[in-house]
């Protein structure tokens, strides 16, 4: 199995049974990493060189967060831009993501229909973190898959287990 990075930012993560079953997954399983942002830097202040020289260390990075306010969470916002600085590709360093597989697991508590153009909000959840998107895509990193879990606050125990399930056959491939 690949060692796994699990880059994880919720800042609600007390409300939030769908990610927390996710998490006791990458938890109980030894080749996933799990590093909860808002765990590790509750005063915002991002080890940038450490963060760099950890990505080193990983086969596949999974990125897993809310959206928040139509975006990403401010604390992965802010260590995508101390983290994917692009001087770190032009110091001739080894790029730690170019052809590494990565995949976006999104949780919402909006409606499907209401992320269209024709939508409440008029706007896609992937034009939403369409900045990581393109960071990633900056970095060569191969974004294998983007999985959206709308409605997320609303789920059965068991539509989050199904929802786990396929998340976990997506890793699998």
């Amino acid at each position: 199995m690949k060692k796994t990075l699990v880059v994880f930012a919720h800042p609600y993560l007390e409300h939030s049974n769908s990610n927390v079953e996710l998490i006791n997954f990458y938890v109980r399983h030894q080749h996933f990493t799990l590093r909860d942002l808002y765990e590790e830097y509750p005063d915002f202040h991002i080890a940038a060189f450490r963060e760099r020289k950890r990505l080193k260390n990983y086969d596949r990075f999974i990125f897993q967060f809310p959206i928040i306010w139509f975006g990403i969470p401010p604390l992965l916002k802010l260590w995508i831009d101390e983290v994917f600085d692009r001087n770190w590709l032009q110091l001739g360093e080894d790029n730690p993501l170019e052809g590494k597989e990565v995949y976006i697991l999104v949780t919402t508590g909006g409606k499907e229909k209401s992320f269209t153009e024709e939508g409440t909000y008029k706007y896609t959840v992937e034009e939403l973190i369409s900045g990581l998107i393109t960071c990633l895509n900056v970095f060569k990193a191969d974004i294998k898959n983007i999985k959206i879990v709308y409605e997320a606050s609303k789920l059965s125990k068991k539509a989050i287990v199904l929802h786990k399930k396929e998340f976990v056959e997506l890793l699998k491939k």
